[in-house]
């Protein structure tokens, strides 16, 4: 028999937030929102490299989470960011991440680096910077 947990209301909703926004392109498609709210699936589209359909599906998952609104305009169908869903993220992890404590010691930046880097772009190399279009062995 399985166990069942139940959770406050607060938890399962940061839950289903945190499962929605566990994939990569739904977080692209929020950050898009947030930098420029109520735009259509085919704005999203010309933004990101995945099919309509891929968009849509992701769209509606953040639309179950509470994530995203949905406005009609004549046939277009407008998404915007929630912005009382993200507050209540917010405001969990501004609560949680209070009662964390890091020793200085332990704390890192993407700025520190451990090894010598040597030879064309290495200070992009010593900030962790990856260019995946480039090729390492040709030369511009």
């Amino acid at each position: 028999m399985a166990k069942s947990l139940l959770f406050d209301a607060e938890t399962e909703e940061v839950g289903e937030i945190c499962k929605a926004l566990g994939h990569p392109a739904r977080v692209q498609i929020m950050t898009l929102l947030w930098k420029k709210n109520k735009r259509t699936c085919g704005e999203i589209v010309d933004l990101i490299p995945l099919a309509q359909s891929t968009i849509s599906k992701h769209l509606l998952e953040l639309k179950k989470a509470n994530l995203v609104t949905i406005h009609y305009k004549g046939k277009k169908t407008i998404y915007s960011i929630e912005v009382n869903t993200i507050n209540v993220l917010k405001n969990y992890l501004k609560s949680y991440l209070s009662t964390i404590e890091i020793p200085e010691e332990k704390k890192s930046t993407v700025l520190t680096t451990t090894y010598r880097v040597r030879g064309r772009n290495s200070h992009f190399k010593q900030y962790n910077y990856q260019f995946p279009h480039k090729n390492q062995n040709s030369r511009v």
